[in-house]
């Protein structure tokens, strides 16, 4: 079944519900402010288009942070109802909580045209799907938007639940739509040569992605704290590098299952004695039992840009060190100048490569940054998500 857009939905003097996930950063001091304003941004073109399209009011929905269902200031929603307000240069009003009665009142004050509901996670019902909590969520509307893809592998009272109550009245919003259509691409219709590199921290973590990957692409490299594990498992030894025997045990029956040797490891590594140490070159693909592994190294830096370089499709997944530290950045920026410099069709997902695509510079040349994170990866894992399957079918 069809996702139907909210380009071709008719908003004209309609009350219309969306779903956003303005879940940002926020510095831990008082007065809290958004350290990363990237998923708002996103969301914006969708809040316009509703006004351009003549909706009467839009109420907004968003979770922040992990409060666990209950009022917690500290995940308040007020940065985010100030920065949408600047951004938009419009009032946008905060409600005291997402079902109180004086959002009825606000909806008839004929001056008020944006309302952000207060953090649908102070509500136990949100994360338990609870159908009464939809309910009076829906009785705010005519129509229901999704544009929160990062929350959409989760069925939630807000993201799921409530899509019963919009029958034929649920749209998905610009940047749904757009995280669906590229990723789609590679799932269904990737040019070839396809590339992935998936980094991160475990291959626990990321098993079912590698395994869809290892299907869908002609190259697949491997770096970050998640080589190691396959080096070990190929006779390497891996000094104090992050490496659990569970991680060892699936990388090597990763690597029994490369038929076609599509996998490609680290050649050399940047290496140190501690996560604050000093750093020093490693060349080969063993690491001194005294040392840990926290970046590849230049000839892994010059043969996995050689398989970007030849790449007409790419997906990127997980850094190629400790980027956070300078000293260890320089792989994963590699990676991010070497993606950014191919006419290849490109896309980014995960909190930490994404983090370090805005910080080499590089973003704007990315085909596709995806705000998805978790949500990315189990949608090329399946292929679907819950709250997507909802929108399309109004369970």
């Amino acid at each position: 079944m069809q996702l139907k857009s909210i380009q071709d939905a008719d908003l004209k003097g309609k009350k219309v519900l969306v779903r956003f996930d303005f879940n940002v950063p926020l510095t831990k001091t008082e007065p809290r402010k958004i350290t990363d304003t990237s998923r708002i941004d996103q969301a914006i073109p969708t809040i316009r288009l509703m006004l351009e399209k003549g909706a009467s009011k839009i109420v907004m929905i968003s979770h922040l942070g992990r409060p666990d269902g209950q009022v917690n200031p500290k995940y308040s929603l007020e940065p985010v109802a100030e920065y949408l307000a600047t951004k938009l240069g419009t009032d946008v009003i905060l409600s005291e909580s997402a079902i109180d009665n004086g959002v009825k009142n606000l909806l008839h004050l004929p001056e008020t045209k944006l309302v952000l509901l207060e953090n649908i996670r102070f509500l136990p019902g949100e994360e338990k799907n609870d159908m009464e909590l939809a309910e009076k969520l829906a009785q705010y509307a005519d129509v229901y938007v999704n544009d929160a893809f990062g929350a959409a592998h989760r069925k939630h009272a807000s993201t799921y639940a409530i899509n019963a109550f919009f029958k034929n009245r649920a749209y998905a919003g610009l940047l749904m739509k757009k995280e669906i259509d590229s990723l789609s691409i590679l799932l269904e219709k990737p040019t070839k040569p396809f590339v992935a590199i998936i980094g991160g921290a475990k291959v626990s973590d990321k098993i079912k992605t590698i395994e869809k990957m290892m299907v869908l692409v002609d190259t697949l490299l491997i770096g970050g704290a998640m080589a190691y594990p396959f080096l070990k498992a190929k006779g390497a030894t891996v000094g104090k590098s992050l490496c659990s025997d569970e991680d060892v045990s699936l990388a090597k029956q990763i690597l029994m299952a490369d038929k076609g040797g599509k996998i490609q490891l680290p050649k050399d590594h940047v290496v140190a004695d501690s996560l604050e140490g000093a750093p020093s070159p490693c060349p080969g693909t063993s690491i001194p039992s005294e040392q840990m592994g926290l970046d590849i190294g230049p000839l892994t830096i010059q043969s996995y840009s050689e398989h970007i370089k030849t790449a007409k499709t790419i997906f990127w997944n997980g850094p190629m060190g400790l980027f956070e530290n300078k000293n260890f950045s320089k792989g994963t920026m590699a990676i991010a100048h070497a993606i950014a410099n191919t006419k290849a069709f490109s896309v980014v997902g995960g909190g930490d490569s994404v983090a370090a695509v805005q910080e080499s510079g590089e973003g704007e040349k990315f085909s596709h940054v995806s705000t998805g994170g978790g949500a990315s990866l189990e949608y090329i894992e399946k292929g679907e998500l819950p709250g997507i399957q909802a929108l399309k079918l109004g369970v």
